[in-house]
């Protein structure tokens, strides 16, 4: 009779072998979608996490924009770096 895997939860993160991941894998991303967390281990061993996708609607692409200005000689060598370059 083979002993069979029980997930088990550890402050609030689930821990399941990767034989029940494989397994259950629908009813695990269910979970995740419901915003727990499950560590999927190998041998007692932490091998990888299953976490839900945080949306951040504050953080878009381009939001810093004129926030920091780039000098004009940016691109201009160092002076003390100019002695390596010649």
């Amino acid at each position: 009779m083979t002993k069979r895997a029980v997930p088990v939860s550890v402050q609030g993160v689930t821990e399941v072998g990767v034989h029940e991941a494989k397994t259950h894998l629908s009813r695990l991303l269910r979970r995740v979608e419901g915003g727990e967390e499950v560590t999927i281990v190998r041998g007692g061993k932490p091998i990888a996490r299953l976490a839900p996708i945080r949306h951040d609607p504050t953080a878009f692409f381009g939001m810093d924009k004129d926030l920091y200005e780039v000098p004009d000689d940016f691109n201009n060598p160092l002076p003390e770096l100019e002695k390596y370059f010649e």
